[in-house]
C-alpha cells in the first residue's frame, strides 16, 4: 500500500497492472523485470514503458525467492579516472539497468598489487549475480573462487571462473592497424609509448606495434613506457624529441598522446610536418584538437552492451554456454596528426 495524502492509502501497481496496459501477458512482464534475454526489443520496451507509466517496482525480495537470483552485478572499477574504464563502466550500467538489473561497482586503485581480489571477494559477499570485470592487469594466480558468471572485456588470464564470457580468441589488431597506417605513408623509423606493463591491453597494443614493423621489415627500437596520462606522455615526448630518426609515433591512449604532442611542440618541432602521431582510443577532445588527432577507434558502448547482454544470458542459462564477444577489427580515424614523412 502507499500513501496519497491524509490517511488515505491505495494499492501500489501489481506486474499484473503493467501487464493489462501493455497488452502482454503478465508471465512475459515477469521475464522482462527479470532481465530475461529472449524478448523482442519492442516488448521489452512497451512492458518497462508501462513500469514507468504505473511507477511500478517488481519485489525485490519475492524476485530473489522465485529466481534464487538478486538482480544485481557487480562490477570491479579499476583505474576508473582513465576514458577507457569509465565509458566501459557508464556503458555497462546503462545496458544492465536497461536488461532490468542493479549494479555495485567496487573500486580498486590502479597501483596495487593483486588488488582485484578483495573487490571480488566483497561483491560475491553482497550475494550479486554475475560480476563484470572491464580491464586486465596481469596480477598473476588468484587465490579466489568466483562462482558466478564473470564478464571479461580482456584477457584475464589470472582468473578462474567456470561460467565466463569473454572476447573471442583473437589478438589485438589495434596497435597493428596504427603502425600500418605511418607504414604506408612512408615512415620507415617509427617509435610507440606504451602505457603501464602489467595491463594486458599495453602488451597487446605493443606486440601489434612490433608485429606491423617486423611485418614490413622495419627496425624495431624499444618503447617508451608511460602511465597513460598526459604528464607521462609530455615526459616521453621530451625524450623522443632528442632521436633525430624518428618520423613518427604510436602512443597508446590519446591522453598521453595530447602530452607527447605538446612536448614536440615545445621542442621545436611540428606535428605533422615533423612527426606523425596516431593515438589510441578517440577520445571526445581528439578531433578537436590542433592538429585533430588521428586515433584508433574503440567502440567501447557498443562492447559492453554485447558483453553485459551475454552476461544475462549465461545468468538465467542452468548451464554454462560458452558465449564469447566477438570484436570487430579496429576502426582508424584520420586525421590531421599523419602525413608522409618530410
Amino acid at each position: 500500500m502507499v500513501p496519497t495524502g491524509g490517511d488515505k492509502v491505495v494499492p501500489r501497481p501489481a506486474s499484473t497492472d503493467v501487464a493489462r496496459l501493455a497488452g502482454v501477458s503478465q508471465k512475459t512482464v515477469s521475464r522482462v523485470m527479470r532481465g530475461e534475454p529472449h524478448v523482442r526489443p519492442e516488448v521489452r520496451e512497451k512492458v518497462l514503458r508501462a513500469a514507468r507509466q504505473l511507477r511500478y517496482r517488481p519485489n525485490a525480495a519475492a524476485r530473489s525467492l522465485n529466481s534464487g537470483r538478486t538482480g544485481r552485478i557487480g562490477v570491479v572499477a579499476h583505474g576508473a579516472r582513465l576514458y577507457g574504464p569509465t565509458t566501459l563502466l557508464v556503458a555497462a550500467e546503462s545496458t544492465a539497468h536497461r536488461l532490468g538489473y542493479a549494479t555495485i561497482v567496487a573500486h580498486t586503485g590502479e597501483d596495487d598489487g593483486h588488488a582485484l581480489a578483495t573487490p571480488i571477494e566483497r561483491l560475491l559477499e553482497q550475494g550479486v549475480d554475475g560480476i563484470i570485470l572491464p580491464e586486465d592487469i596481469d596480477e598473476g594466480p588468484l587465490a579466489i573462487n568466483v562462482d558466478v558468471p564473470v564478464l571479461t572485456m580482456g584477457r584475464f588470464h589470472s582468473i578462474a571462473a567456470p561460467r565466463r564470457v569473454e572476447a573471442a580468441e583473437s589478438a589485438d589488431r589495434s596497435g597493428y592497424v596504427a603502425a600500418r597506417h605511418l607504414i604506408e605513408l612512408g615512415h620507415t623509423e617509427i617509435r610507440h609509448v606504451t602505457g603501464p606493463e602489467r595491463w594486458w591491453a599495453t602488451r597487446d597494443r605493443a606486440d601489434g606495434w612490433r608485429a606491423a614493423l617486423t611485418d614490413a621489415g622495419l627496425p624495431v627500437t624499444g618503447p617508451v613506457e608511460g602511465d597513460w596520462s598526459c604528464e607521462s606522455g609530455y615526459a616521453a615526448g621530451l625524450r623522443l624529441a632528442e632521436d633525430t630518426a624518428m618520423t613518427a609515433v604510436f602512443v597508446a591512449n590519446d591522453e598521453m598522446a595530447i602530452g607527447l604532442i605538446r612536448a614536440l611542440h615545445d621542442s621545436g618541432l611540428r606535428v605533422p610536418g615533423d612527426v606523425s602521431v596516431v593515438g589510441m582510443d578517440d577520445i571526445p577532445a581528439a578531433r578537436f584538437l590542433n592538429p585533430a588527432l588521428t586515433t584508433v577507434v574503440q567502440d567501447l558502448d557498443a562492447m559492453a552492451a554485447e558483453g553485459v547482454a551475454l552476461l544475462v544470458e549465461e545468468i538465467a542459462a542452468p548451464t554454462p554456454t560458452g558465449r564469447r564477444m566477438q570484436l570487430g577489427e579496429p576502426i582508424l580515424a584520420v586525421r590531421e596528426s599523419t602525413a608522409p614523412p618530410r
